[in-house]
């Protein structure tokens, strides 16, 4: 349901979220196949691919991601393109084809490069695909590969993207929250959007009742949740405007340049920000062959053995 030039980077981020909500899941699911989890014939019933967290991340990216996008690229196809075409005839079939299945694969690719991590141990690595997946896909939105993104993105159709300059920022917004595209936008981002959230909240929630989760989780369950929507929207979207906003002001190598290094101090140190939220979130950060149990008892240990 957005330019396609950034629907792949989208797929991944939600891909990508989606492993992280499921974290602790996930590490259950592990220990089950491999035997070292309850029930004693778990190894028998379960698999990788009956995994229902991947499974039901590659539903929803082909039954709603993909179906959205499509419909939008027959609608308005130079909308769908960021006006690289002006209609139906400049979108070669196969294109569509290809976008289509970009879409399942970068959420199907975000989530098992997630899951890789949750799985070490190095939870806050499977977080940070999910950022460069949503700061990949807002840079594309406001800057784009000309600077142009945000006009790209608010021209409904090919006279308001050659007449910008023409008129008011404010015109051509209010133009098109007129149009049928933005119409579509609405209708479409209830469902996705929404199933999205829901699917992120609740397989967090889910995983905070589980064993060890209580030792993990160092904030109310709804403060928590507001931390983790903040790192995982809020902050590659400002990413996103100050990397353009550099890219502008510098050029692209120095602006990229600045800005990979700031991006680096905020996000990479032990003691950065961005992690120190990130532990209040009580997503586990040890490998799945620990158990929770074990893990609980061993922090008591080292709490009760510290002096004073």
């Amino acid at each position: 349901m957005i330019p396609v030039q950034a629907a792949p980077l989208w797929a991944y981020g939600i891909g990508a979220t989606f492993a992280v909500a499921a974290g602790r899941q996930l590490q259950w699911w592990e220990r089950s196949v491999r035997g070292e989890a309850p029930p004693f014939w778990a190894r028998r019933t379960r698999s990788r691919a009956a995994n229902p967290y991947l499974a039901l991340t590659v539903l929803y990216a082909a039954l709603l991601l993909a179906p959205t996008g499509m419909y939008l690229l027959w609608q308005n196809p130079a909308w769908a393109t960021m006006h690289v075409a002006r209609d139906h005839g400049g979108v070669w079939a196969g294109f569509a084809l290809f976008h289509t299945g970009s879409v399942v694969v970068g959420a199907l690719l975000g989530f098992l490069a997630a899951r890789l991590f949750v799985l070490v141990g190095a939870g806050y690595w499977g977080y940070l695909q999910a950022v460069a997946g949503y700061f990949l896909l807002f840079f594309t939105l406001v800057h784009g590969w000309d600077g142009s993104g945000y006009r790209r993105l608010l021209s409904a159709d090919p006279r308001a993207y050659a007449g910008w300059s023409a008129d008011s920022v404010v015109n051509h917004c209010l133009d098109f929250a007129t149009s049928g595209t933005f119409l579509a936008l609405l209708v479409f981002g209830t469902a996705v959007i929404g199933t999205m959230l829901l699917a992120e909240i609740g397989w967090l929630v889910e995983g905070w009742r589980l064993p060890g989760a209580a030792a993990d989780l160092k904030v109310p369950r709804a403060l928590a949740v507001v931390i983790a929507g903040a790192g995982v929207y809020a902050l590659p979207l400002g990413g996103a405007l100050g990397a353009s906003a550099l890219v502008r002001l510098l050029g692209w190598w120095p602006g990229l340049a600045v800005f990979a290094g700031a991006a680096g101090l905020v996000l990479l140190p032990a003691r950065s920000p961005v992690r120190r939220l990130y532990g209040l979130v009580g997503i586990p950060d040890r490998h799945w062959r620990v158990e929770p149990e074990e893990a609980a008892a061993a922090a008591s240990g080292t709490r009760a053995s510290r002096p004073g």
